[in-house]
């Protein structure tokens, strides 16, 4: 197999749909080994319509190049509620990654 499957996990913030199934947002994603590059993603946003677009924002993303990019595009596109909490989630999936790296 030449992907790896990674979760990263935040808070949500109160208020929201989501927080009501889950106590945190998960971002998962699925990552080519040799060029880091985010084949698919999924994240448990309480819409379908909210996990395909943090897919669509993600998907061709390579790690290698870091996490900044992903980061930006989530807080310039998506502006709802869960916004910092995608943040954070991308931040510790990125953690997860160079763990993996690491290993």
């Amino acid at each position: 197999m030449n992907t790896v499957f990674i979760a990263g996990h935040a808070r949500l913030p109160s208020g929201m749909a989501a927080k009501n199934m889950y106590e945190t947002l998960t971002i998962t994603a699925e990552i080519d080994k040799k060029y880091g590059v985010i084949v698919a993603a999924n994240c448990t946003l309480a819409t379908e319509h909210g996990r395909q677009f943090v897919q669509q924002l993600l998907r061709g993303h390579s790690l290698q190049d870091g996490i900044e990019m992903p980061v930006e595009e989530v807080k310039e596109h998506y502006l709802g509620k869960a916004g910092n909490a995608l943040a954070s989630a991308l931040n510790d999936l990125y953690k997860q990654y160079e763990h993996y790296l690491g290993s």
